[in-house]
């Protein structure tokens, strides 16, 4: 049985939608503000065709490098032989969403300066850089009430 090669081939899971979120797109998707410089990511709609992406750029993230009235124009790096070529993809606001990748960052740099004010009034020196996991401390296991245990395996049995 030949297979197809048109647009939307091999996409029947990716854009079906999710679970109990069929029907009307809720209004807060047309109501969030985009602006240029802003990092979102591309995923289809699959109930709004139009200004619908190709699904290669399902799932990807990208900078707006354009806002218009019901649509966002969107910079993606694609991976082009040996380069990467950078792509202008035009989608309406049904197809994007805000990322959350740079979210842990704007925090961080919040509770850093939330930190380093409260350090220069306590006149302490801070340290604002992330360490990371240290091994586990060192512990003494007495022998005196927690006599050691000799384990064996115990035999292979057969059912059969």
């Amino acid at each position: 049985m030949p297979h197809s090669f048109g647009l939307r081939a091999r996409t029947r899971h990716m854009f079906s939608r999710n679970f109990r979120e069929h029907g009307a797109i809720p209004l807060s998707t047309y109501l969030k503000i985009y602006k240029v410089g802003d990092i979102v990511d591309i995923k289809a709609n699959a109930a709004i065709q139009k200004g619908m992406p190709h699904k290669f750029y399902h799932g990807r993230t990208g900078v707006i490098f354009n806002v218009t009235k019901s649509s966002v124009g969107v910079i993606v790096h694609k991976k082009v032989g040996n380069r990467y070529m950078e792509k202008r993809v035009n989608l309406r606001v049904e197809h994007v969403k805000h990322s959350k990748c740079r979210q842990e960052f704007l925090d961080r740099v919040k509770s850093n300066a939330q930190k380093k004010k409260e350090a220069k009034e306590a006149k302490v020196p801070f340290n604002l850089k992330r360490i990371p996991a240290q091994p586990r401390e060192a512990r003494h296991v007495s022998a005196k009430f927690n006599v050691p245990q000799t384990i064996a395996p115990v035999a292979y049995e057969t059912l059969l």
